[in-house]
């Protein structure tokens, strides 16, 4: 899920193309028919959607059992990651071969697990402990801002007139969500505020440092190394066996939940998606993840949203579809 940005830095992929990631199975081209394009828009919502509901039971988690967020990001990427590397063994066994094979690729591998893995999963699951998984959500959207700041960096220019507009959109959105309007006083735990917007920047380097070997190695293989060495890298710090909840068997499907439906699920609907309709639609039709997360964190996690903070999350939204 975390690469809908890659459409920012996707000349990173172009540079560093390989004959055998332009014939994975998972790097294929679809011929853009209706149909197609159809499919590839449902496969995107369902996939921003399940993300979006992740976010909130990862709260009930949370709230509900005491689970602490290391915990359940430990369990989450091993589990996920095993799930990625097993469907990179059977649709492209020989990239996940290459992968292992290649040493050169193991500080990038490594460097890309830790920033793009294990400080987003941490940081995302802390933001929504600190607040709520619709307020996380959106604030996890400011990863464009962080994208859009290397890109001009990169390319020795200043912002255009539409991503000037979306940057302002996108500050006047936080500042109303971390204050309800009221700039003397902070509504949002500062400490929530801080989680998120370390998640924004985390997410943004997703987008940047794993490209050239994506490119090279595939998704699947790539993403599943990536997770695997996050999960084993917390593992003994949080030694998941002997810090698990108690869990009744309500909150063991919520944890079947956010490993298979939320993360895995979630990450190959819309990457199906995105190879059949573009990474730029995929980002604009990906917005269903905080909606998705908003709705659901009222619905099942009682959480309150006032006006101000709907107005907030507009300006962020809009913002997405400015910033491209």
């Amino acid at each position: 899920m975390k690469d809908v940005v890659k459409h920012a830095v996707k000349h990173i992929v172009k540079q560093s193309k390989t004959p055998a990631a332009e014939s994975a199975p998972e790097t294929a081209s679809f011929e853009r028919t209706p149909k197609a394009m159809l499919l590839g828009a449902v496969l995107v919502l369902l996939g921003g959607v399940l993300w979006g509901i992740n976010a909130t039971v990862s709260k009930l988690l949370m709230a509900d059992y005491h689970a602490d967020p290391l915990w359940i990001a430990c369990v989450r990427e091993l589990a996920a990651g095993a799930l990625f590397l097993a469907c990179a063994g059977v649709r492209t066994p020989k990239l996940l071969a290459g992968a292992v094979r290649d040493r050169r690729s193991y500080p990038m591998l490594l460097l890309a697990a830790l920033t793009c893995v294990l400080f987003v999963q941490v940081s995302y699951l802390s933001a929504i402990d600190w607040t709520n998984s619709g307020t996380a959500t959106v604030l996890q959207t400011l990863n464009l801002l962080f994208v859009l700041a290397y890109v001009c960096i990169r390319g020795r220019r200043w912002p255009g007139l539409r991503e000037s507009i979306g940057v302002a959109l996108a500050f006047t959105g936080t500042v109303l969500i971390a204050t309800g309007g009221d700039l003397s006083t902070l509504k949002l735990p500062l400490v929530g505020l801080l989680w998120g917007l370390a998640d924004a920047a985390c997410t943004a380097a997703l987008s940047i440092l794993p490209a050239k070997l994506v490119a090279r190695w595939g998704n699947l293989a790539v993403n599943g190394i990536m997770f695997v060495i996050s999960g084993l890298v917390l593992t003994p710090f949080v030694r998941p066996w002997a810090s698990a909840p108690q869990l009744d068997w309500f909150g063991m499907l919520l944890m079947v939940f956010t490993v298979v439906g939320g993360t895995f699920g979630a990450y190959w609907l819309f990457l199906a998606g995105v190879m059949r309709i573009g990474s730029m639609r995929g980002t604009m039709l990906g917005t269903s993840e905080p909606i998705a997360a908003t709705i659901s964190a009222v619905l099942w996690a009682g959480a309150v949203f006032t006006p101000t903070d709907f107005v907030g999350f507009v300006m962020i939204i809009v913002m997405v579809f400015l910033v491209r």
